[in-house]
């Protein structure tokens, strides 16, 4: 973040130092940075990003969990503060009644027609409560603020891992405890993949062999939450 005079400096806009001397929207982006701080400019770090959904502030998540409120001098002070899992319990509530909401005048038809509701949609109007309720179990079952967000924003695919006795670096041998026990450490699955070239054809060297390049194994996230049913065509 670029700073002058105490303010911050946006680049594409033009701006004014402290002289009155005005300098036009691209500037910033052509100017050395002896230029920059010859007129007092500085440079400091940008704000630390957080997810204000799950986070009062860097490194301050909000409550996970139902607690009584207290005051300051924890004398409880006879309401409940509602919880993260709780907010976002109900919110899937919400979701499978508006999800449901798409296709109840299929219900009204068929009870005012006395005809069946097409089994497809029953099938989907059944699969919705029940993902409902998984969601609902998913995120009851969260012990941290970075597993709920995890759960509705984690990546779709993440890294395989795997348990392994840890080796020292040095002697190549097995690491255990003071009381014998293997030592174990989380470690990356990974595989060899040829390489390709740029027509999408595996490179191979000077005899003939395939060149490969050690890669991660990739896996479907199983920290994400169930996802909602389709609806029938």
């Amino acid at each position: 973040m670029l700073i002058l005079n105490g303010k911050p400096l946006s680049y594409d806009r033009a701006f004014t130092d402290a002289s009155g001397i005005q300098y036009p929207a691209n500037w910033l982006r052509l100017a050395s940075l002896s230029e920059k701080q010859a007129i007092g400019i500085s440079e400091v770090a940008d704000d630390p990003v957080f997810d204000q959904q799950f986070y009062w502030g860097p490194s301050n998540p909000k409550q996970l969990n139902d607690k009584p409120a207290v005051d300051k001098d924890g004398k409880e002070l006879g309401y409940t503060q509602t919880g993260l899992k709780t907010l976002w319990s109900s919110k899937q509530n919400d979701i499978a009644s508006s999800t449901l909401a798409t296709s109840d005048w299929r219900v009204i038809k068929a009870n005012e027609t006395s005809t069946d509701v097409p089994a497809d949609w029953v099938t989907h109007r059944a699969a919705v409560r029940t993902v409902c309720n998984t969601r609902q179990a998913e995120i009851a079952a969260c012990t941290t603020v970075e597993q709920l967000k995890e759960l509705f924003y984690g990546s779709a695919e993440v890294v395989k891992t795997k348990e392994q006795q840890k080796v020292d670096p040095v002697t190549f041998k097995d690491v255990v405890d003071k009381d014998g026990k293997a030592v174990m450490e989380t470690v990356n699955v990974t595989e060899e993949k040829p390489q390709l070239d740029a027509d999408g054809k595996e490179v191979v060297d000077k005899d003939g062999k395939a060149v490969t390049d050690t890669v991660n194994v990739m896996i479907a996230n199983p920290g994400l939450a169930t996802p909602w049913p389709t609806a029938p065509a």
